[in-house]
């Protein structure tokens, strides 16, 4: 079998990992794209062994970049999620934990020069449209990685990544509620169907006959949670305007409960949708702090009250907390949300040349 290289950096951006390519170097037609994100990956295997995906949909999450033709936008990034065991690549949704290494990403490929000291990034996710500054710690004019900031289900500390995102309503949709209601009743079942950075279905873990508080393990081992989360999952799929949902990631799901540790706002178990996330996607915290500020949605009661805008909303998840710096105008009844921005971190792990059968490149 011939094999045809195709350059790429492997990042890890924020608790994802995942190769980063140049839109250039791989095929414009999105079949063709998908059957070569898939060798890449080495999807359709329990430990993708044909490939370098993980194991997991962490793991298996792809990245290609390229310069924007917008005035205002420095980078489009495209996003893909490949499935681990499924020959499958969905490329509806964006990632938030990815978008944390394409500052870096895209400087260390040249696509934008780096400053010294730090350097702005603005980055429009081509598959929702939402566009997002990056802030890059380039002391130097050069990429750093070293830094004092930890955070949660990542080892060490490494240089801050900061993200502000700047029009994360309606990403999918249009529309912060796109049911035209705070909360639905499916299946017996009460749900907040919300789009804020990532379309999701969230409900109370109590609902489910959860505490909330389950282990990773002990949620994917739960299969009959699973069947019954994703019968609600289609039908509010269909209710937000997505249409049949049954081989798309989107929207997710949350599951959430009281806050356990002082000062938190929230606890939630995070869903892509057929797995439990490890920690807690980025786009996800967003949407699940969102939810638990507006009134009516299924977080009344459940988070702690907010005191008033802006305000660091504090989420609980299997690893430790994320923090979600929110900006809002509520007025009884009246909610409107206006921005998102957290810290993470992002690390260049390898770089080189990922090779796949050279037919599929070939057409």
């Amino acid at each position: 079998m011939t094999q045809a290289a195709i350059p790429y950096l492997f990042l890890r951006g924020g608790t994802s990992r995942g190769p980063y390519f140049r839109r250039s170097d791989l095929p414009a037609d999105l079949d063709q794209l998908a059957e070569v994100l898939m060798a890449v990956v080495g999807a359709g295997h329990p430990l993708n062994i044909d490939g370098i995906g993980g194991g997991n949909a962490v793991t298996t999450k792809v990245v290609m970049l390229s310069r924007s033709e917008e005035a205002d936008v420095d980078v489009d990034y495209f996003f893909a999620q490949v499935s681990v065991t499924e020959r499958l690549v969905d490329f509806a949704p964006t990632c938030g934990n990815m978008l944390v290494g394409v500052g870096p990403a895209a400087i260390e490929m040249g696509l934008v020069p780096a400053q010294d000291g730090e350097t702005p990034v603005r980055i429009r996710a081509v598959n929702t449209g939402a566009l997002v500054e990056a802030v890059v710690q380039t002391p130097g004019g050069r990429v750093t990685y070293a830094g004092e900031v930890e955070i949660a289900g990542v080892p060490g500390t490494a240089a801050p990544v900061a993200l502000n995102f700047l029009d994360v309503v309606g990403s999918r949709t249009g529309v912060m509620f796109p049911t035209g209601q705070r909360t639905d009743a499916i299946g017996g079942i009460a749900v907040s169907c919300v789009d804020v950075a990532m379309p999701m279905m969230i409900a109370r873990a109590a609902d489910f006959g959860l505490t909330g508080y389950e282990t990773q393990a002990e949620l994917d081992a739960d299969k009959d949670l699973f069947a019954r989360m994703e019968a609600v999952r289609l039908e509010a799929g269909k209710l937000m305007g997505l249409g049949d949902v049954t081989k798309s990631v989107v929207p997710k799901i949350g599951l959430i409960a009281p806050p356990r540790a002082e000062g938190a706002h929230l606890t939630a178990r995070y869903f892509m949708p057929w797995e439990t996330h490890p920690s807690l996607a980025v786009t996800g915290s967003q949407c699940l702090a969102a939810c638990a500020i507006a009134p009516g949605t299924v977080a009344e009661g459940v988070a702690a009250p907010v005191a008033g805008s802006p305000e660091m909303i504090r989420i609980e998840h299997p690893m430790g907390e994320m923090e979600v710096l929110v900006t809002f105008t509520r007025d009884g009844d009246a909610f409107e949300f206006h921005s998102a921005g957290v810290v993470r971190t992002a690390r260049l792990i390898a770089r080189g040349e990922v090779m796949v059968p050279a037919q599929l490149l070939e057409g």
